[in-house]
């Protein structure tokens, strides 16, 4: 049982009568208490005529998955199969990161009848979300009370990576299409397969002249190639200690997930097989043997429900589970952070056997302001931290050429900009003959 604000203003309707009934004589406690006494029972009335919350049946219609700040809508279906009618509240018990609103939804249903409740949801934080119950507050017919009763009704929804980055991906396909022979452009490189052959046109590289068609046609004729498919590029996503950093207005794993989902829709398109692992000590999330059309909403499926986890990662089963992917990987992506050396030498230690076998790219979100927290020196508190973000600055600078003698290569950037940066440079290494 509940009450409503209508019931403090019944009982202060009694303050007249009452101080009306004291000055002719009679005791004014005992009549307050009267009066309360009748309001109390008037409530106490109320509440039992009101309907039985708990007889409802409850039905949800919950899309599967969602998109992280994406508008989605969720309905609840509430049957009344009593004979009284319903008219109050429900509360759908969304946790906050969902985004519920309102909190309280206003509910008339009839006696045997059935009311749709649409309940929008803005889910502000990537994973799984849940509803485990229902809240229905039912008044009583002067609305003075009510009866409240929590109704088992459990829902869950994925909230998936929004993949802001693919606002990059047409102009990275087009330049594909470029290397692919689509449009006029040709290259040239170590590892290419022979496509066609054209006249040549000057500017050509005369390496790539095929001297005996070009005696059989009568013109020099030139050798065409297209960049080699069927590649294996495998991403290694680290969910340690260090991406839990904040980077920008999200954690350093949030932007690793962005390049990697670029990285991923570019190499598909290209005709390469993208494998995907997310590590710390233990495997938490998979994606191998899918490719096409299939396999961007497997990474977002699979990325959406995995965490950073607090503890250090293991890099020499981390590189074991990119060997047990594939045994001959072109391209290996290891999106981590680039820090300090100090709290990287397990990386730097375990490399030299991953750079013999394949191209490494060693990629990593790095804070947007550094650079400006560096540039202000004005007050006593500035200078400290612009010494504090040189120091970030050079140490990073430092792991960077660690990680260039191990034989990887280093990008670092901005969460923004480390999704395209990555992309450009899996096309400047297939343009390049080198994947």
């Amino acid at each position: 049982m509940y009450l409503t604000g209508r019931l403090p203003l019944l009982v202060g309707l009694g303050v007249v009568p009452v101080i009306l009934l004291s000055l002719a004589g009679a005791d004014a406690w005992l009549t307050a208490l009267a009066w309360l006494l009748v309001c109390l029972g008037v409530a106490l009335a109320d509440a039992a005529a009101a309907a039985d919350p708990r007889q409802m049946r409850i039905e949800r219609s919950i899309p599967r998955r969602a998109r992280l700040g994406e508008r989605v809508e969720t309905i609840v279906r509430v049957h009344n199969p009593t004979h009284r009618r319903l008219h109050g509240l429900l509360r759908d018990a969304w946790q906050p990161t969902a985004g519920a609103a309102p909190a309280r939804i206003p509910l008339d249903v009839p006696a045997g009848e059935n009311r749709r409740v649409t309940v929008p949801l803005l889910p502000r934080r990537r994973g799984e979300l849940s509803s485990d119950f229902v809240v229905i507050r039912s008044d009583g017919p002067l609305r003075l009370a009510g009866r409240q009763a929590r109704i088992v009704a459990p829902g869950a929804i994925r909230v998936l990576p929004p993949f802001a980055s693919r606002r990059h991906l047409p102009s990275r396909l087009a330049r594909l299409r470029e290397l692919d022979g689509n449009t006029s452009v040709q290259v040239r490189g170590q590892g290419t397969e022979f496509d066609s052959l054209r006249e040549y046109v000057r500017g050509d590289d005369v390496r790539s002249i095929d001297w005996r068609a070009s005696a059989r046609a009568g013109s020099t004729m030139l050798r065409t190639w297209r960049p080699e498919r069927d590649r294996h590029v495998v991403i290694l996503i680290d969910t340690g200690r260090t991406s839990a950093a904040r980077v920008g207005d999200a954690v350093r794993l949030d932007a690793a997930m962005e390049a990697a989902l670029l990285l991923s829709a570019l190499a598909t398109r290209a005709g390469d097989h993208v494998h995907l692992v997310m590590f710390d000590r233990v495997v938490r999330a998979r994606v191998t043997g899918v490719d096409g059309a299939a396999l961007l909403p497997a990474l977002v499926d699979a990325m959406a429900p995995v965490e950073p986890q607090l503890i250090d990662t293991d890099w020499d089963a981390a590189f074991a589970q990119v060997r047990a992917l594939t045994s001959r990987p072109s391209l290996v992506v290891l999106l981590t952070a680039q820090d300090a050396a100090d709290s990287a030498r397990g990386l730097l230690g375990s490399l030299p056997q991953l750079t013999r076998r394949a191209h490494v790219l060693v990629g990593s979100a790095t804070d947007t302001a550094l650079h400006e927290i560096a540039a202000q020196r004005t007050t006593s508190d500035e200078v400290y931290r612009a010494a504090s973000a040189e120091r970030t600055l050079r140490d990073a600078a430092l792991l960077a050429a660690a990680i260039g003698r191990a034989g990887g290569e280093a990008i670092a950037d901005t969460p923004e900009s480390l999704p395209p940066r990555i992309a450009d440079r899996y096309i400047a290494l297939k343009a390049a003959g080198r994947l």
